[in-house]
């Protein structure tokens, strides 16, 4: 019995050292974001400090040009101005949800990275939903 626990002891431990590593590191691969609520509540105007911020983008506000967008991003209670650098993705409207990385300085969020939301229905001209057809057996 004693030479079983020899083996068995190390192995747990390492295992655990193991397991312990990789929920570590895996908390700074998970993208989370705050909403426009939780960015004017908690978060403090610091230039310097990067965060996400996520919601819907505001129909009618927004407004292109010279390789920047602005647009509002909105929840159900507040929402943030946002000036973009860059770019957006072609999916990206006015209506639809959006998550964007940069800074927060207490009266415009600048962001130089954009991920959009978007579902897995694709649509016609006509805006009717498009289904593929299934082979069926």
């Amino acid at each position: 019995m004693k030479r079983y626990l020899w083996f068995v002891i190390p192995a747990l431990g390492l295992a655990g050292v193991v397991l312990g590593y990789l929920l570590f590191n895996l908390s700074d691969t998970l993208v989370y974001y705050r909403t426009p609520t939780e960015v004017r509540r908690e978060v403090a105007a610091d230039p310097q400090a990067r965060l996400r911020l996520g919601g819907q983008v505001q129909v009618g506000s927004l407004v292109a040009g010279g390789g920047r967008v602005a647009f509002v991003i909105a929840d159900e209670t507040s929402d943030i101005p946002v000036e973009h650098t860059g770019t957006p993705p072609q999916l990206f409207q006015e209506g639809g949800g959006v998550v964007v990385e940069g800074t927060w300085d207490g009266t415009v969020f600048r962001s130089d990275v954009m991920i959009i939301k978007h579902d897995e229905q694709y649509r016609t001209e006509d805006g009717e939903i498009y289904t593929p057809p299934t082979d069926a057996p």
